[in-house]
């Protein structure tokens, strides 16, 4: 098997059968990103005799997998005629997979007409996983997403039309100290317009050799403390109004919270609560600052 740095997927993603088909990132300018430093280049195609070799091997163990999980920052921004190769070569080792998942930019869609996204849909590409981040204009602009809040209702609108289902990674603590209710109901304003499948938390960690720690160092940016972050999810919950899962999923988070929304609202908003009301902020602190490594 071929596989270069840190291997990601979600959590989600644990019973697909992982193979790499690109290696880090085409963006590679977030400011509060470090989970591609250990690739020694931006990012990168694997050469398909590669990408067969693993699915053929792979094959041998799992040929009854249902879901093949393409690895890397974003393979989404490959063209369309090399995720058309892709998907052929999935259905040749794996006939019986229904799907084909991975994760991908907003600016990946964009360049996909939408004939070409209703065929790779066919073909068996579904639940995208896209980190949006947030839906608030200030906060995507600084921490340089490369896209904002049009680009992701208008580029997800297009996903729905063609019945491509697409989770969001949302990371509680990018708006900074004392803009956190404010760009969670900027969020929900967005994602209410939105049908992603999943919403999956992750809490800021920021790590001394990302450029928002020195953001932090000379004074242009400000962390969210841990309740703050907390307090922030319970805004961005109450204000959410539609039909989607909502999880904290990952070591990032310093709780678990989880349920069906609008089912399971009252019952989450509950829980964050009592653990704001009782939580100690140096003890949530000091996990933070333990994380080593996402």
């Amino acid at each position: 098997m071929h596989f270069t740095g840190t291997i990601w997927r979600p959590p989600y993603e644990a019973y697909s059968a992982l193979v790499q088909v690109t290696a880090g990132c085409t963006h590679h300018k977030c400011k509060f990103c470090t989970l591609y430093e250990d690739v020694p280049f931006k990012f990168r195609m694997s050469p398909i005799s590669e990408v067969e070799s693993d699915l053929k091997e792979i094959s041998r163990y799992y040929h009854n997998t249902k879901r093949v999980f393409f690895t890397g920052a974003n393979p989404f921004a490959l063209s369309f005629e090399k995720l058309k190769t892709l998907a052929e070569l999935v259905k040749k080792y794996y006939p019986n997979a229904q799907s084909i998942g991975c994760f991908s930019r907003i600016t990946d869609i964009t360049p996909k007409t939408t004939e070409q996204l209703r065929e790779l849909r066919r073909l068996g590409y579904n639940s995208l996983t896209i980190g949006v981040e947030a839906g608030d204009e200030e906060a995507l602009s600084f921490m340089r997403k490369g896209f904002g809040t049009k680009e992701i209702i208008t580029e997800c609108k297009r996903l729905d039309e063609v019945g491509m289902e697409y989770n969001f990674f949302y990371l509680a603590g990018i708006y900074g100290s004392g803009r956190g209710e404010t760009g969670a109901k900027n969020t929900a304003r967005v994602f209410n317009q939105l049908h992603p499948k999943i919403i999956v938390n992750s809490m800021l960690t920021v790590y001394s050799t990302s450029e928002l720690y020195q953001e932090i160092q000379n004074g242009n940016w400000a962390e969210e403390t841990e309740i703050e972050k907390l307090y922030e999810l319970k805004i961005l919950i109450e204000n959410l109004n539609i039909d989607t899962y909502f999880a904290t999923m990952g070591a990032s988070n310093c709780i678990n919270v989880e349920g069906h929304l609008p089912r399971d609202k009252a019952k989450m908003i509950q829980w964050l609560d009592s653990v704001i009301d009782s939580a100690d902020e140096k003890e949530l602190r000091r996990y933070r600052e333990n994380l080593r490594h996402l």
